[in-house]
């Protein structure tokens, strides 16, 4: 039998479709049950839970790779995943997907619930429920809360990278006086908080409410590219929305604007401006106003197609992630003492995750000082926002600090992330940071690592040349590129920069401006004095899982292939330690400081030192100063004047330094250096300028460095993670054999004695 379904939410969208095939609400879910569209697999689902006995939430969606266009949604069962104590992770769900036709089939349906289900006499049958009626079945059904909106208020101009805007307050009068101008397609704004409260202002003075809509962002480098307010009736997942398609969007432009590119003032229900204008203004509206938090079938609303709670942040991680993921840790603790995570809880909803095991957080007291955070899975469309903590260890490989489930690109987020990675590890700031631009980034870098150089990530660096660029032309590209890649002092950058922008007209450009502004944080000149570990300028450090863990890695997979990716890598660094133990590199010179090198350094930084080495040869070292102790040489190239570099050399301490500065970016000395030493006859590499970090005993408990230590406490920490990983080496190789275990319980016990274990 064929049965109208007249449910609060469902009833205005089925009335607007005149004409439309009726749906067949009276059987159960089944593979290859076919819909016109999402919408009305969503009515269907609903219909069949108010028969059941259990309410729906709108799940996960996906994407099309190809055109990012929506290709399969889940409706799931409310009391899905475990966000809220009410939910028991119930694994009841359907998920509709588009074939080739345009229809929406449904190709997964799990029927079992693990929960009872509310049956009753009224909902055996659908009834039809009249709009205003008193009566609301459970489709519309929604708890009576009411809480205060916490969202902080942030006094900034720039556009907010997040999604979440914040709002500057205005005066009403300055509202209602903005409010007689009528929005037109072309209109521009300085920043989405302008437009927004331009909008709020015109909608209370016509007669309507506003909400903030889905937001676009640009595949390139994550960037918020547009922005959508929509009126407050839009949509049915209200009893007070009627489907209003009244909407103004703003896309931001090449110069930092944001222009009104389309716009739809038709309502499609009455409007009320004595009721609209006594709103209040967006600021106190956002922050101080008594909200419902009553939602249909649920506590969550959506945006940009994630679930929300209301008046709180988003959340990009799926509710099953969280089970998934807490099972895996419990069961990694069980075997690895030195496990640590963490879960961010935000007005008791579960937000980020960390996650180290201990090897992780022992290589953060070695290789922690420059520490690289990859969150390049905002290239893509993503399924999972997965980052990584990684740093440089000994043998130049990529070593994993720690790992996170990134909920929402916020401020509050990544402080949050950064002040849980240094309380799982020693609590050792970094020296620098390589990560994105993204404000709340850099406002985040700034609290919780204040003495650390932040240096852009190359991936958006280049992302937003080839974007802004392509508009300018080639022979700008050309002019650019010498200007910041090959300018060699902080005078001639300056000077080629403004020639560049007074050549094609660019003083006002804000890309331009912004750069120049965050130089420090990207332009080769500025960086090549912090030590990076040798990462290169115009490449980043490899991806540590590669293809084999990415955004678009499915729930099912991840563990396994993170598994798998972890150890690929660790098994590599033992071939390295390995190799560094058993062979020896051929010697190319003569030169003491070669065979002291090739003693302490791993294999692969005595290769770079070795060839630093030989290249000396090539130069030639000219004494140009001389006072006291204090000496300087020109060096240069044999048969290139162009290629020279100054390098000076203080004899009472034996410091010395260049001006290519690569012992202050990689920690091992260049060439210039080394053909003064030829010249000096200095047979040895003074101690100081051989880095503890670069040597084969890098993770052998030796701490040559004590007082670089800030505090007592650091020191204990280096000191108990240490002796951490060499037990727990001990331990395995002891337990390999009961003729190993006695040797290795009695090493111990001699140990014991040593140590007045026992008294």
């Amino acid at each position: 039998m064929i049965v109208k379904e007249h449910l609060v939410a469902t009833e205005l969208a089925m009335n607007n479709a005149c004409g439309e095939e009726e749906i067949d609400f009276s059987c159960e879910p089944y593979i290859g049950l076919e819909f016109d569209t999402a919408d009305d697999a969503l009515k269907f689902y609903t219909s069949y839970a108010n028969r059941s006995g259990f309410k729906v939430r709108i799940g996960q969606l996906y994407r099309s790779r190809t055109d990012g266009s929506v290709s399969s949604r889940r409706f799931v069962c409310s009391k899905e995943g475990y966000q809220l104590s009410s939910r028991t992770g119930c694994p009841a769900f359907i998920r509709a997907q588009i074939n080739g036709s345009g229809k929406w089939v449904i190709d997964h349906f799990h029927r079992d619930h693990n929960h009872d289900l509310e049956t009753s006499a009224e909902n055996c049958t659908p009834t039809l429920q009249q709009k205003g009626a008193t009566d609301i079945n459970s489709l519309t059904e929604f708890p009576r809360r009411t809480r205060k909106k916490m969202l902080k208020e942030v006094n900034d101009e720039s556009p907010c990278s997040f999604g979440i805007i914040n709002f500057k307050r205005m005066r009403m009068e300055e509202l209602e006086g903005q409010s007689r101008i009528e929005p037109y397609v072309g209109q521009e704004f300085s920043s989405p908080n302008e437009a927004y409260q331009f909008y709020h202002a015109y909608a209370a003075y016509s007669g309507f409410g506003v909400r903030i809509g889905q937001l676009f962002r640009s595949k390139n480098d994550g960037l918020i590219t547009s922005r959508r307010f929509v009126c407050s009736k839009e949509g049915f997942q209200h009893p007070s929305r009627v489907g209003c398609g009244a909407y103004l969007r703003i896309k931001r432009q090449p110069s930092g604007k944001w222009i009104v590119d389309r716009l739809r003032k038709d309502h499609n229900h009455d409007l009320d401006p004595e009721k609209e204008g006594r709103a209040k203004s967006p600021a106190s509206n956002i922050l101080t106003e008594e909200v419902d938090t009553g939602l249909v079938n649920g506590d969550l609303f959506r945006i940009d197609n994630y679930p929300v709670p209301r008046g709180g942040r988003q959340n990009h991680i799926r509710s099953d992630w969280y089970n998934m993921l807490l099972e895996y840790f419990q069961s990694k603790q069980a075997e690895d003492t030195g496990f640590f995570y963490a879960m961010e809880v935000d007005n008791g909803n579960c937000m980020s995750i960390f996650w180290a095991d201990g090897r992780s957080r022992y290589s953060c007291s070695q290789f922690g000082d420059v520490l690289v955070i990859d969150t390049s899975y905002r290239k893509t469309v993503y399924l999972v926002p997965f980052a990584t903590f990684v740093g440089v260890n000994h043998h130049k490989q990529p070593v994993l600090l720690g790992c996170a489930l990134i909920a929402d690109e916020s401020e509050e987020s990544f402080t949050w992330l950064f002040q849980t990675w240094l309380r799982a590890t020693s609590g050792r700031l970094p020296l620098t940071v390589i990560a994105d631009q993204d404000i709340a980034i850099q406002r985040a870098i700034a609290k919780v690592f204040p003495v650390t150089h932040h240096r852009f990530s190359l991936w958006q660096i280049k992302a937003k040349e080839q974007e802004n660029m392509g508009l300018i032309g080639n022979e700008f590209t050309k002019d650019y590129e010498k200007c910041v890649y090959q300018s060699q002092t902080v005078d001639e950058f300056e000077a080629t920069w403004n020639v560049l922008l007074n050549k094609y007209g660019l003083k006002d450009n804000a890309w331009l401006k912004e750069m120049y502004e965050k130089r420090a944080s990207w332009v080769p000149l500025y960086l090549k004095g912090t030590f990076f570990a040798g990462i290169p300028m115009n490449e980043g450090l490899d991806s540590f899982f590669g293809a084999l863990l990415n955004a678009q890695t499915p729930l099912v997979e991840f563990i396994p292939r993170f598994e798998r990716g972890l150890e690929r890598r660790r098994e590599e660094e033992r071939k390295e330690d390995f190799n560094t133990s058993n062979f020896q590199p051929i010697l190319q010179t003569k030169e003491p400081v070669e065979e002291q090198c090739r003693r302490l350094y791993t294999l692969t930084v005595f290769k770079v030192f070795q060839k630093e080495l030989l290249q000396c040869y090539s130069y030639l070292g000219f004494k140009i100063f001389e006072e006291g102790g204090l000496s300087r040489y020109l060096v240069r190239r044999c048969g290139n004047d162009m290629e020279k570099h100054i390098v000076t050399f203080s004899a009472p301490n034996l410091s010395i330094s260049c001006s290519c500065q690569m012992f202050e970016y990689e920690g091992v000395l260049c060439r210039h250096v080394l053909r003064v030493f030829q010249i000096l006859e200095l047979r040895e590499v003074p101690s100081r300028y051989i880095l503890h970090r670069w040597t084969r005993n890098a993770e052998d408990g030796v701490f040559p460095d004590i007082e670089s230590w800030s505090s007592s406490q650091e020191l204990k920490n280096l000191m108990l993670w240490s002796l951490r990983e060499t037990a727990s080496k001990y331990i395995d190789a002891g337990a390999t054999s009961i003729e190993k275990y006695k040797l290795a319980y009695e090493i111990l016990r001699e140990g014991g004695r040593k140590l007045c274990w026992h008294r």
